[in-house]
């Protein structure tokens, strides 16, 4: 199998490749991969959960691993259904939200078999 990697600095996207971000449940895309997001790949101020523009949020800022693993869930069924879009995942809840790739990572283990779908290197080294 051919890993996807989501590459480390995400400055532009090709059509059809959506940019996967933390986010919190307010949309106040303020810092880090959310103020990317809402810069340059029209994510929505005051929205917080899934696709806007050429992005994806991802809830991370309202507790612990248990209440971002819906939304989680979520996303990739989101993916699943669309397969004509790629998902680049970023490190979502590594960086503002204070979780380590290793807390994070195994809610994204489904998406090691999903083509369309790519995550951070620290995320495959912990899943494979």
């Amino acid at each position: 199998m051919q890993q996807r990697v989501t590459p480390e600095h995400i400055t532009h996207l090709s059509e059809g490749e959506i940019f996967v971000f933390g986010s919190n449940l307010a949309g106040m895309h303020g810092g880090g991969a959310a103020l990317m997001a809402h810069r340059h790949f029209g994510a929505v101020w005051g929205q917080g959960v899934g696709l806007q523009g050429q992005s994806y949020a991802i809830p991370t800022m309202q507790g612990g691993i248990e209440t971002i693993k819906p939304y989680v869930d979520e996303f990739l069924a989101f993916a699943a259904r669309h397969t004509e879009y790629h998902f680049l995942v970023t490190r979502i809840g590594c960086g503002i939200a204070g979780f380590s790739e290793r807390d994070i990572a195994p809610l994204f283990a489904a998406a090691v078999s999903m083509p369309n779908v790519w995550l951070p290197q620290g995320f495959l080294a912990e899943l494979l």
